[in-house]
């Protein structure tokens, strides 16, 4: 008796569209707000560490690289991908992309270092 009612649930299974998805080899379409790795614009960023502070993970630091130029450090294997930091810059210094591949068999790897572009820094005309 078993053997006959898996028999017709494998004969049923393979005239059905598969339930899983063929990611890797299809990317996935993730949702409008999905809070995936963060992103930082090291221009926008006015060094007040809001993010920083609003982090419950210890995920972020800010560091100040020059004269109003900050530089942002990510650690990726802490953060809870919760985009606290995201909302809680005044700024909008800080965005969470749709990018979820970030599995590494390095840890080092998960620690993302943003620093400012010394070519966009604010000189003053002589």
């Amino acid at each position: 008796m078993r053997v006959g009612k898996m028999l017709h649930e494998v004969l049923r299974s393979l005239f059905q569209k598969p339930a899983t998805n063929l990611y890797p080899a299809e990317k996935l379409d993730m949702p409008k707000n999905f809070r995936g790795k963060l992103f930082f614009h090291p221009e926008k960023c006015i060094g007040c560490k809001l993010c920083m502070k609003d982090c419950p993970s210890d995920a972020i630091t800010i560091n100040k690289v020059g004269e109003k130029q900050f530089e942002a450090v990510f650690d990726l294997s802490k953060c809870l991908y919760c985009a606290q930091c995201v909302d809680s810059c005044p700024k909008k210094a800080l965005e969470a992309t749709k990018d979820v591949e970030l599995a590494q068999l390095d840890i080092k790897k998960l620690k993302v270092v943003f620093r400012a572009n010394p070519e966009s820094s604010d000189k003053n005309p002589a």
